[in-house]
């Protein structure tokens, strides 16, 4: 997820590099030049049929009629393919979960072996981590990655969790002979200090997407960025600014559930007053708050309420009274109004334009 927040392969592939993505959903999406909808599935937009049409397209290698209808057909024809890619790549980038600083040891935790495959084959090893990732000691990670198997796909623990101490030694069989740790910011360390410091605390398990009924009914790319669902919401508009993100804190209808869910999450977030926070102490902070207050102090005084809202009532009246629905967006409702533009999501959004993207750029549901 933070080689998609960077932007890592487009720029890799613009250099001429061939880049190609292990874990099954992330080569899907890759194959079908898509972002990912959900942090731990990143393929749960598609259904079956459309990624057996996505191989027939791209594994031309493969006998045509071949069947591609049962999962374990469509997982072993991504073996075959990867397990090339595996052998023949020179350099191996993973993220990580954790980073040990008792220890200096990374961490990831995969149920594919993709990463250990990455880590363990090619000649360089590089790591790219944000740094909130940083744990203090073995015992604390211990503790959360039992929480984090549990609370993003129900395990009692995942089926590879590797921990990487750096490039092998002289008489060790295998590993890369350069290990490389890129430690990422990207606008977190003015996060810290402030009340949304604990959207960092999140060990994204992805949980509170699967309990969103927002989330649920508009699916992860009609949240515009790489951290969709409640701690998107919660996380966004504090790393890209509110003139990317100003729409999702809204995305919320407070019933509660992603913050009832994150009680088993070591921080404990309650996601909607985060979602406030990262508004606040955002790049564009200041913007939405002066906005609200003039909205608050109009509301204070009942007779100017009723007027401006007689008004506006009137003003929309006129612009959806011929089709049901406005041609434009009236002043001031601009923010609501962008998604009137926006295509149905069909096979799902590609990276610059295409179904499920808004004719602005924009992506919305």
């Amino acid at each position: 997820m933070v080689a998609e927040e960077i932007g890592l392969n487009d720029h890799l592939e613009s250099l001429g590099l061939t880049v190609v993505e292990t874990d099954l959903g992330e080569y899907i999406i890759q194959l079908r030049h898509e972002l990912p909808s959900h942090i731990i599935a990143p393929a749960l937009h598609l259904v079956k049929q459309q990624v057996a049409d996505t191989f027939r397209e791209q594994h031309s290698q493969f006998e045509a009629n071949r069947p591609l209808v049962e999962p374990r057909e469509l997982t072993d024809e991504a073996r075959t393919v990867l397990r090339e890619k595996f052998l023949a790549a020179d350099v191996g980038i993973t993220g990580a979960n954790f980073l040990i600083a008792e220890t200096g040891q990374t961490v990831i935790v995969t149920n594919e072996g993709n990463g250990d495959l990455t880590q363990t084959l090619p000649r360089v090893h590089i790591v790219i981590s944000s740094i909130e990732k940083a744990v203090p000691t073995l015992e604390d990670v211990s503790v959360i990655l039992r929480i984090l198997a549990r609370s993003a796909t129900g395990q009692e623990f995942s089926a590879y969790t590797t921990f990487s101490s750096g490039p092998k030694r002289s008489d060790d069989l295998d590993g890369p002979e350069e290990f490389h740790v890129v430690l990422l910011d990207n606008g977190r360390s003015a996060v810290l200090g402030t009340e949304a410091e604990e959207t960092l605390r999140c060990i994204r398990c992805g949980a509170c997407m699967n309990h969103c009924p927002v989330y649920g009914a508009v699916g992860g790319h009609a949240y515009g960025w790489v951290v969709p669902g409640p701690i998107g919401g919660a996380l966004d508009p504090a790393l890209i600014g509110l003139s990317e993100a100003r729409h999702l804190p809204n995305a919320s209808t407070f019933c509660g559930r992603c913050e009832s869910v994150a009680d088993e999450d070591p921080a404990d977030q309650d996601h909607a007053s985060l979602a406030g926070e990262g508004v606040r102490v955002g790049p564009d902070a200041g913007i939405l708050p002066a906005r609200l207050q003039a909205g608050a102090w109009a509301a204070r005084r009942l007779r100017l309420y009723r007027l401006g809202a007689r008004l506006a009532i009137g003003t929309l009246g006129l612009l959806g009274r011929r089709r049901g629905r406005f041609r434009q967006p009236a002043a001031g409702l601009r923010l609501d109004a962008r998604f009137a533009t926006c295509r149905p999501l069909r096979a799902g959004p590609s990276r610059t334009s295409g179904p499920g993207r808004c004719a602005n750029g924009d992506g919305g549901p």
